[in-house]
């Protein structure tokens, strides 16, 4: 077997004149084998440039003790090819995040401006649309997850979970739906954005209760910022509010159906952490979540169609006559394609960029936390406002940019910042947490 050889002499080694650092390759202090893996991290730039930074160190503890001299060095050799490992890994899962995170956004902007247009054509089938979508997603869902069990990404281990969690989730959203369509139909659409914002204070006690996390003072002080930003900007072009007029009962109502949503997040998280624990190909796959919990939303939307219809002014008794309309009116067909122009090209862009939002916003959730997709899904609001000023098609007259759209958005950005800001302090106390215990001298 052929080897490497490291010469690590007793005293200090001038630094060299070359831009690059190099290691010198003489005596047999330090053999290591000579395998793939591990001479292509060793040539790597990065690894021999933290090889000579550690070299002086290496050297003081090799000196004091020839008979461990190998160990030490090898030991410490380790270390660095473990740590070059982990920051790479840290840095591909940054990249990951963010990169989810700017998808999460455009889809939210997409999601929230297309549902505007949708409701052009079907402007008397809001309930309609809802349900289509509701019911749509469980076909589609299942479609892709069989899919990718066929693929081999699903595998049986992940279809035989138990399903109460999957339950609780579908649960959650669908009383989650049900307030806030109760409370929809009596508030007025600038106050929905405003109260929306309780969405995130929801999440940070969730997360603190049932997860166990704890938050720093920066990230505390970047949601709190966050949330004053869109609600400046969403409150600047309200024309005042009417909290006051709907009456409190339907306020909380309002607050509570954003309770159950952040709860159906959180949930989610635990799901995931969970199976990623119990499972030998790692963390169930998103596709299994969405599919079970979309399925189990729809049976409890359907136990809730008596109570749902009324609140948007359809009869039980006549539900079956409202959805033959409405789809009449999706499809742009018969007596009322004159009233939907825009269908059913504009309800399907919605319903698929709605689903494309749902997956992206379920898969930021699992590589990172259920604040951090709160916070891309926040920040998704003053852009779908600023989207709203341009020239869309069906809207008509765009609308003006709200006075307080500029500072609000400000605000907001500087919230994000500080969030994502790491106090020099707190890398300091992790770096001192993972570094290791000195190794006994012989």
């Amino acid at each position: 077997m052929s080897a490497i050889t490291f010469r690590l002499p007793n005293p200090p080694i001038p630094p060299s004149s070359s831009s690059e650092p190099t290691l010198r390759l003489s005596s047999p202090h330090l053999l290591i084998p000579h395998h793939g893996a591990t001479v292509q991290a060793m040539r790597s730039r990065q690894l021999r440039s933290m090889l000579c930074v550690l070299e002086p160190d290496l050297v003081r503890r090799c000196a004091q003790s020839r008979r461990s001299a190998r160990v030490v060095c090898l030991s410490a050799l380790g270390e660095v090819i473990g740590e070059v490992n982990e920051r790479a890994a840290e840095r591909k899962k940054r990249v990951e995040v963010v990169t989810a995170a700017a998808m999460t956004v455009a889809l939210g902007t997409g999601n929230r401006v297309l549902y505007k247009l949708a409701l052009v054509p079907l402007k008397h089938y809001p309930f309609f649309l809802a349900q289509l979508a509701t019911f749509g997603y469980v076909l589609v869902y299942f479609s892709i997850l069989y899919c990718r069990y066929q693929a081999g990404i699903v595998t049986d281990e992940m279809l035989s979970l138990p399903k109460t969690p999957f339950l609780a989730v579908g649960l959650l959203e669908a009383l989650g739906a049900a307030c806030g369509m109760a409370a929809g139909a009596v508030l007025s659409g600038a106050s929905i954005p405003i109260l929306s914002q309780t969405f995130l204070v929801w999440q940070l006690l969730l997360s603190v209760t049932f997860l166990g996390r704890r938050y720093r003072a920066n990230q505390l002080l970047g949601c709190l910022l966050i949330t004053a930003g869109v609600l400046i900007t969403v409150a600047s072009g309200s024309g005042g509010l009417s909290l006051k007029d709907a009456g409190i009962f339907w306020t909380l109502l309002m607050i509570t159906s954003f309770f159950f949503q952040a709860a159906d997040t959180v949930l989610k998280e635990i799901i995931f952490l969970d199976t990623s624990r119990q499972l030998k190909a790692g963390s169930v796959d998103l596709f299994v979540v969405n599919s079970f919990g979309s399925a189990f939303q729809a049976i409890f939307i359907c136990l809730l169609l008596p109570f749902l219809s009324k609140l948007w002014g359809v009869p039980f008794s006549q539900l079956p006559m409202y959805i033959k309309d409405g789809t009449a009116c999706f499809l742009n067909m018969g007596s009322l394609a004159s009233e939907c122009a825009g269908a059913p090209l504009l309800p399907l862009l919605f319903v698929m960029v709605n689903m494309a939002y749902n997956i992206s916003l379920l898969h930021l959730l699992k590589i990172s936390s259920a604040v951090v997709s709160c916070l891309a899904s926040t920040f998704s609001v003053p852009l779908s406002i600023y989207a709203f000023t341009l020239p869309l098609p069906y809207i008509g007259v765009a609308s003006s940019l709200p006075a307080g759209f500029v500072s609000g958005a400000a605000i907001l950005l500087a919230g994000l910042l500080v969030y994502t800001w790491t106090p020099t302090s707190y890398l300091a106390s992790q770096e001192a947490r993972s570094t290791p215990s000195p190794l006994t001298q012989s």
